[in-house]
């Protein structure tokens, strides 16, 4: 079995940029340009909380550092660097190969290079834990705060899908073998959005990422600026392959379902045009699904225009059962 540094050494110690210092010494060196602000973000996932035991490495890897760079997007900053820690019961070269491979993927994609983290022996199951860098101009970063009275809610990509995969695989919903091969590379393989977040930085007001399901997170936004929200389920987008599927079930993926990794952003009708230029050019479906009001709260309004009674919540990392939700 290699050593600690064995490991890093054959799976994380790939060259980064020449301008930054990565793994080998005791801290990462890197700059960010002249009147450009830092950008940075962490996520833990844990297995049995937030990813099913057993999930392919490759996909694991690629999800682990996706999570964290749709954090970068929902501010519109350009990714820089990452930092690793990964906590393995047992040393298994075949998955760490993988798992290395589907990190590193996504990484290059991005242009974020791994220059730094720590490995260990974990009593709990696989425990992954990655911090982003990125850097963003001061007046083009987007903030959850900025949401202004009369502006229009849009969400970029589909919903639902990441959802439908989780509950099938954790026993909640029925398996269905066709429904579940549609959907789960949603659920393991995001695409932060990254480059949609840049170009939107400049034509819009607030944003954030679908991490927890649209209700709750877009209510992150709406207590931070003092405002409230109006949805419209009629114009959500939902993922193809739901189409046909129980109605009820439909509803709390869209608006409650986790681990979407869309953007949800508000910004002026004026924009719409500009909006839906920038959807055509990045290849990122925009669905303009609400608007921005007075008071606090969401109101989702059915197709009749009635306002849905008992909206369900989204994930909560303490509060919410179940064996995972990645």
């Amino acid at each position: 079995m290699p050593s600690e540094f064995e490991l890093i050494t054959r799976y994380f110690s790939r060259p980064v940029p020449g301008d930054m210092l990565g793994a080998g010494d005791d801290c990462a060196l890197f700059s960010v340009k002249p009147g450009m602000q830092l950008a940075t973000s962490t996520d833990l996932l844990l297995e049995g909380r937030h990813f099913f035991a057993g999930t392919d490495p490759f996909r694991l890897g690629h999800k682990a550092l996706a999570v964290n760079l749709s954090d970068l997007a929902a501010v519109g900053a350009k990714p820089l660097a990452c930092l690793l820690g990964l906590g393995l019961p047992s040393v298994d070269e075949q998955w760490v190969s993988r798992f290395a491979d589907g990190f590193y993927a996504l990484a290059d994609e991005f242009g974020c290079a791994l220059i730094g983290g720590d490995t260990t022996r974990s009593m709990q199951g696989v425990t992954l834990s990655v911090t982003v860098f990125g850097e963003v101009a001061p007046e083009l970063a987007m903030r959850r705060s900025a949401a202004v009275l009369g502006d229009d809610i849009w969400v970029s990509g589909d919903l639902g899908a990441a959802d439908i995969a989780c509950r099938m695989l954790a026993g909640e919903l029925p398996r269905d073998e066709k429904l579940l091969a549609q959907t789960r590379l949603a659920l393991e393989k995001p695409t932060p959005r990254v480059a949609l977040g840049r170009r939107l930085a400049s034509h819009v007001h607030a944003a954030i990422d679908l991490s927890d399901g649209l209700v709750q997170d877009l209510g992150h936004i709406l207590k931070a600026s003092g405002v409230a929200a109006e949805l419209e389920e009629v114009a959500m987008p939902v993922h193809d392959a739901l189409t046909g599927y129980d109605a009820a079930h439909v509803r709390r993926a869209i608006l409650a379902g986790g681990d979407v990794y869309e953007l949800c952003f508000t910004a002026s009708p004026a924009q719409r045009d500009s909006l839906q230029r920038i959807a055509i050019e990045t290849g990122v479906p925009l669905a303009r699904v609400g608007r921005i009001t007075s008071g606090s709260g969401v109101v989702v309004r059915d197709a009749g225009g009635h306002a849905l009674s008992d909206l369900p919540n989204g994930f909560d990392h303490f509060r919410s059962s179940g064996d995972a939700r990645l």
